[in-house]
């Protein structure tokens, strides 16, 4: 549900990119409709003459009279010359210009009364033209020719508008900058992921890569593909039709290459297959452009039947390709594969509306929504690759909680490994010349008179003190458990209650235990009573007066876990992490030994242990021990 909404979230934020960037994107009309030219003549001629005069075009036959919006009339066979005729209405102030927002041909002329005002000769294949032509007053009132020489779309779209030059101007630039604005942000995207790349391990560098080839192309398409740039710049006319070739040959298969190091290989790796088949067929298209921009353009319908039909099925298959493998991995829960098939709803969504426009309007549309689709396309990739770095970065913090957590317990098995040497080779020599001192200390208690006897007494119970210390060492060094058998965990307590509550009860403390019966573990019984021992001691001597200690049990996915909590002055987090390190104490003549003895116990017993406290409010010591079946049944 939560990978639900967020899926609705990004949706979301990409539908409302497309739709602002259309918003952008809709003309500026706003200097008035009354100043819109949206009628006019033509007709068709069987040669183009730049240098006819007006009386010349006036005789032309078969003047037709054209609407704005209408289609443009078809023309006879073989014939590639149109001649548009209209008339300059009166303009009251300021400098009088025109604005064809849409013109197709590679040569157009534009011719008054007084010669041609205009010429535009394109040598490249792009034939979309936007032009703005001061006029001068001269031409008010008088009919105007526009003659178009193409090899494919031909005619004049749209309406043409007449106005002051300074505010077409504006309203020109204005109209055309949001392309250069989206791919110089593109561009700049990519060059500054491009640099931040030489900082990315090896195992990034394929997918970070590929998103920067796929934002680098993407940049370069839709600043290629305005006509405002040809406009303003035609002279490199060529250079731009060859970027926007370069930029989509090299698009596809690093748009494959991402989707292969992202989301996956697809089934008997037909993602990889593809990808290679396309690296290859891009590096024949440009091989083929290369021969035929040597050529002068010799082998354009050959090279355009391979990079606009053949490159066409190629991408249609490459979509329907991706979008089934993400929508195999969405439905496996891949949240990746749902972020990538969201972007590409979008892009194909605006795309698939602006191509059946296209062929409506028989080709005479030029494509703008697919630009806004692609960059919403563009992001839901950024975010895919945001996300899989966070991933990363979550991984690694987590590799390094890890870490340090086996750095603390390869210390701790040092340090026990060091104690467990140091007891097994002095605990022996040190306990027999101790209870030899003990022995004849007794010898002598029985002989000495009261004075003395006080003195000697201190020196056993002193005695009987480092024995213990040594006991500790030897339980330490050598931790066997001893006879394992089935224990019952409320029995277990009660012999430890018994022998523990005269010592609550003197510190004014107070035990309380509830066990359930049927809770079963497999261990040593002195053992096992030696380690809660010391555990419930060490609450009762933090109580300081009155207090409380509570034990309670339970069995919960196969183990058994008994607690221990008590109201005492509690530990800080310092202390707290150094509980079970040898020769650690917190009490004033505390040898830390205790509690180490208690923890090398559990682990024997295949337990765990745990604390938790707060300074002031109590400690919590929680103990698991995987839990058996009463081999007897219930008692």
């Amino acid at each position: 549900m939560k990978a639900f909404f967020k899926a609705i979230a990004i949706l979301f934020v990409l539908v409302m990119v497309a739709f602002c960037a259309f918003l952008l994107e809709v003309p500026d009309s706003k200097h008035g409709s009354d100043r819109a030219i949206k009628e006019w003549e033509v007709t068709w001629a069987d040669r183009f003459d730049p240098n006819m005069s007006v009386e010349e075009l006036e005789s032309l036959p078969g003047w037709t009279r054209v609407q704005k919006d209408d289609l443009t009339p078809q023309a006879p066979d073989g014939t590639m010359v149109m001649w548009v005729k209209f008339k300059i209405p009166q303009y009251k102030s300021g400098t009088p210009a025109l604005l064809f927002n849409k013109l197709y041909g590679s040569h157009v002329v534009i011719l008054s009364r007084d010669g041609m005002i205009y010429e535009s000769k394109r040598k490249y294949k792009y034939e979309t033209n936007t032009i703005l032509l001061p006029l001068d007053r001269s031409v008010e009132g008088d009919s105007i020719f526009v003659g178009i020489n193409s090899g494919s779309r031909i005619g004049l779209q749209g309406e043409v508008l007449l106005g002051d030059f300074g505010e077409m101007q504006t309203s020109y630039i204005k109209n055309n900058m949001t392309d250069f604005i989206i791919g110089c942000a593109l561009i700049f995207i990519a060059v500054v992921m491009l640099i931040c790349s030489l900082f990315l391990r090896n195992e990034h560098i394929s997918s970070w890569f590929s998103l920067c080839i796929i934002i680098l192309s993407s940049g370069i398409l839709v600043i290629t593909y305005s006509s405002f740039l040809y406009s303003l710049y035609g002279k490199f006319g060529n250079i731009y039709v060859a970027l926007f070739d370069i930029s989509l040959l090299a698009l596809l298969p690093s748009f494959t290459s991402f989707f292969e190091s992202i989301i996956g290989r697809g089934y008997k790796a037909i993602i990889t297959k593809y990808r290679k088949f396309q690296v290859g067929y891009s590096l024949f298209c440009l091989l083929f452009m290369l021969i035929n921009m040597l050529s002068h353009n010799k082998f354009y319908n050959f090279y355009k039947f391979a990079s606009m039909n053949v490159l066409g099925a190629i991408m249609i298959v490459q979509f329907i390709l991706l979008i089934t493998v993400s929508t195999i991995y969405m439905i496996r829960g891949n949240q990746e594969a749902i972020i990538f098939s969201i972007g590409f709803v979008v892009f194909a969504v605006l795309g698939l509306i602006e191509i059946s426009w296209f062929f409506f309007k028989s080709t005479y549309y030029d494509l703008f929504l697919w630009k806004w689709g692609l960059v919403c396309f563009v992001i839901s990739l950024i975010i895919i690759i945001g996300k899989r770095f966070v991933r990363n970065h979550e991984q690694v913090v987590e590799y390094s909680k890890q870490l340090e957590m086996f750095n603390n317990e390869l210390q701790r098995s040092e340090k026990m490994e060091i104690i467990s040497e140091l007891a097994a080779s002095v605990a022996h020599e040190v306990r027999n010349p101790l209870q030899v001192t003990r022995g004849f200390l007794q010898l002598l208690v029985a002989k000495q008179n009261s004075a003395d006897k006080v003195y000697l007494s201190m020196a056993l119970e002193e005695l009987d003190r480092a024995s213990g210390i040594i006991t500790d060492f030897l339980t330490f060094a050598k931790p066997e458990v001893g006879k394992v058998t089935e224990l019952n965990v409320l029995n277990e307590f009660i012999h430890i209650e018994g022998i523990l509550v005269p010592m609550a009860n003197l510190q004014g403390g107070k035990i309380s235990v509830h066990i359930p019966q049927d809770l079963y573990i497999k261990g040593n019984s002195s053992k096992f009573k030696q380690a809660f021992i010391n555990i419930i001691k060490n609450s009762i001597e933090s109580l300081h007066g009155e207090g409380e200690i509570q034990i309670w049990a339970y069995e919960k996915d196969g183990e058994v876990s008994i607690h221990i909590k008590d109201t005492g002055e509690g530990m800080d987090e310092e202390v707290l992490s150094r509980l079970g390190e040898p020769y650690f104490s917190n009490k004033t003549k505390g040898t830390g030994l205790g509690l180490m003895v208690t923890f090398r116990i559990i682990e024997i017993m295949n337990g765990k242990i745990s604390f938790t406290s707060e300074k002031g409010v109590g400690t919590e010591a929680i103990v698991r021990f995987p839990a058996i079946k009463n081999a007897l049944g219930p008692v």
